[in-house]
């Protein structure tokens, strides 16, 4: 976990200084009054002008936390950062609802293919059939069929979790060592002994693996539903509405994708801690 951060924050570095490199060498011209409380004006012309580099395209990263302390609408209390921190816990409530959701889904999905050959052959193409429909185009039919709501949400949300669940546990329900089921098919025990003891316990590094996937892909799922779905509380309308204003201030709705990013790096870091305390001692799961 340590050596993950450590790799997580240096890449991030280097995001940030490539960023900043991109605007010095073509960005537009820019300058510091009183640098560093000196008195002396920093003024910066760089060598090149790339239009993908200037300030509405491409804003300074420390403009854009700098915007995060600022109010979020003229006269507004609220700052910025407050009113997206709120809106992120609003999205995450919706997509862990449909995290637990699909999670539990899939689980039951993989648990009836390995059980049935025929319900595997008969379903399982479906199942794949499923995640090549663009969640985009996908998401609105879904608000249609079930009111612009939060269950709209909650269903788009557990459409994305349910399929890396359902295919990781295909595989992780059928990782055990045969001389174990050969054992406890020789003590006589019931495929429910079997599953509880042998299958399920085998299949937790590739649960966690799925899980993993499904955290970010419920955060996704979440924020686009949130558009069509009319939910004015979360991440995906405040998307929606800072890319309307997006020519008078970029650095919000740059803010607003920060904070969404943010909140799918901490729901995959929640899982990595538990699979981290689930797992402690056994071997990582093989590549999928």
């Amino acid at each position: 976990m340590r050596r993950q951060a450590v790799l997580f924050g240096s890449f991030a570095l280097v995001v940030l200084v490539a960023w900043e490199g991109v605007k010095f060498l073509g960005g537009v011209p820019w300058r510091f009054p009183n640098a560093l409380g000196l008195g002396i004006d920093v003024f910066h012309d760089p060598p090149f002008r790339w239009a993908f580099a200037n300030d509405l395209n491409l804003p300074h990263w420390f403009n854009i936390l700098g915007v995060l302390g600022q109010p979020v609408q003229r006269g507004s209390d609220e700052s910025l950062g407050t009113f997206l921190a709120g809106a992120a816990f609003y999205t995450w409530r919706e997509a862990a609802i449909g995290f637990v959701v699909g999670a539990l889904l899939g689980l039951v999905l993989a648990t009836l293919f390995v059980h049935s050959r025929l319900a595997e052959r008969a379903f399982v193409p479906y199942v794949v059939a499923s995640q090549t429909i663009p969640i985009v185009a996908l998401a609105p039919m879904i608000v249609y069929a079930f009111g612009p709501s939060v269950a709209s949400v909650v269903i788009i949300a557990t459409y994305l979790t349910f399929f890396p669940v359902t295919i990781a546990m295909i595989r992780g329900l059928r990782s055990p060592d045969p001389r174990a089921l050969e054992l406890m098919r020789s003590y006589a025990s019931s495929a429910w002994d079997v599953y509880r003891k042998v299958r399920l316990p085998a299949s937790l590094p590739y649960l966690f693996t799925a899980l993993k996937i499904a955290a970010t892909a419920s955060i996704v799922g979440a924020i686009i539903g949130e558009g069509p779905g009319g939910i004015p509380d979360g991440l995906g309308r405040a998307i929606i509405n800072f890319n309307q204003s997006y020519i008078t201030s970029p650095e919000k709705l740059w803010g607003a994708i920060l904070v969404s990013s943010l909140l799918g790096i901490s729901f995959f870091a929640i899982i990595r801690l538990l699979e981290s305390l689930t797992l402690r001692g056994r071997a990582a799961v093989p590549e999928l």
